[in-house]
């Protein structure tokens, strides 16, 4: 039964929650020259390798996917929130077309790599 004058507690973080859930998040990203062409890192710990789409537009790396809370108990419920668990996107544009690119992705320890390997005229 509440109170009346004092918040219901089960409701109170309810609007910050909704809010965060909605999100789209970027995650952060590391651009490298290479000697065959550029490698991508992006911070994605949390997220299944699987989770993962990469799509290639012109000059354009896209990256998106979705981080998922795995660690859910039963009759479990949220007190805080910081941690971004929704879908995401990163576009990154390169100085080249990628689209003749050789592509080829790593997971390691929360980052997910990407190498980009020009052809040596599109350099």
């Amino acid at each position: 039964m509440k109170t009346p004058g004092r918040p219901n507690r089960s409701c109170f973080f309810l609007p910050a929650a909704a809010a965060f859930h909605d999100l789209v998040w970027k995650p952060a990203a590391d651009i490298y020259r290479t000697a065959d062409g550029w490698l991508a890192k992006f911070e994605l710990a949390g997220v299944r390798p699987g989770d993962v789409q990469i799509e290639i537009r012109g000059r354009n790396l896209v990256i998106r996917g979705v981080r998922r809370d795995w660690v859910l108990e039963q009759g479990c419920c949220y007190h805080a929130l910081e941690i971004a668990y929704s879908e995401f996107e990163r576009c990154l544009e390169f100085p080249s077309d990628l689209e003749r690119a050789q592509i080829t992705t790593e997971y390691q320890e929360g980052m997910f790599l990407v190498r980009v390997a020009m052809k040596e005229k599109s350099l």
